[in-house]
């Protein structure tokens, strides 16, 4: 069964879906800055474009481009920049 997400006054729209591993996303993001909480870990995988991310344990800001992944734990928020439209798939744990 897919399930279609919007955020941000849908500038961020994701399909859920469930393979053989577990839960999975895959969407896209407009340029902007975001704040994400977290319940469960995520390994996000950038398709296109790139994700510049802050999580609580980073100093810096952080740019993933296509082809890169970053793990994010659970129970957390965090930000998220985009400076031209990008695709991701998020994996959670």
């Amino acid at each position: 069964m897919l399930t279609v997400n919007e955020y941000f006054d849908g500038k961020v729209k994701s399909i859920g879906f469930e393979d053989n591993v577990g839960p999975v996303t895959s969407g896209v993001m407009e340029a902007g800055d975001y704040t994400f909480s977290t319940t469960r870990q995520e390994l996000m995988i950038v398709v296109t474009g790139a994700l510049t991310i802050k999580r609580p344990q980073d100093t810096d800001w952080i740019t993933f481009s296509a082809g890169q992944s970053f793990d994010v734990p659970a129970d957390v928020s965090f930000a998220v920049r985009v400076d031209q439209p990008a695709a991701y798939i998020c994996r959670y744990g």
